[in-house]
């Protein structure tokens, strides 16, 4: 015989739907609960709905939209630039032309940056060879440094 639980009509009994509290979110997610409320107050995560006890309840795919803007940044993506695409994603549209010029663009200035770094290589590499053929015992009073000042 399966027990049967008879509860008064008065008692109240809370059912909860498939969403999930903040807590539960943050470690599905590996973020912290604060990082969830920031990403709402950016725009990133939309306002979930409320438990009637005023406690935040997340559908399902939040943990999915986390991991995506997890890795937008990993991809080195401003939180405004991933709302550009969730916004486009949101709004019904495949946000893969934007995201495309998105990447070039940080392509375009990653390569800058590398272009540069190679340029100061070289030159400390220069200085380094000017250091290591200089006698210290050979330095002019006047200059405080004659490696740099050739600069």
């Amino acid at each position: 015989m399966t027990p049967t639980l008879n509860l008064p009509v008065r008692w109240k009994v809370k059912a909860y739907g498939e969403g999930m509290r903040i807590g539960a979110l943050a470690s599905t997610a590996g973020i912290s609960t604060k990082a969830i409320r920031f990403y709402e107050q950016a725009g990133l995560m939309p306002k979930p709905p409320r438990t009637p006890s005023g406690y935040r309840d997340y559908p399902p795919q939040a943990a999915a939209r986390l991991a995506f803007i997890r890795n937008a940044q990993a991809a080195g993506l401003t939180l405004a630039e991933i709302r550009e695409v969730l916004i486009i994603r949101d709004g019904g549209e495949a946000p893969c032309a934007h995201v495309g010029a998105l990447v070039a663009e940080h392509l375009r200035q990653v390569e800058e940056r590398i272009a540069e770094l190679t340029r100061a290589r070289a030159a400390l590499l220069d200085l380094k060879d000017a250091a290591d053929a200089t006698d210290p015992s050979t330095c002019p009073e006047g200059p405080v440094c004659r490696i740099l000042n050739a600069v």
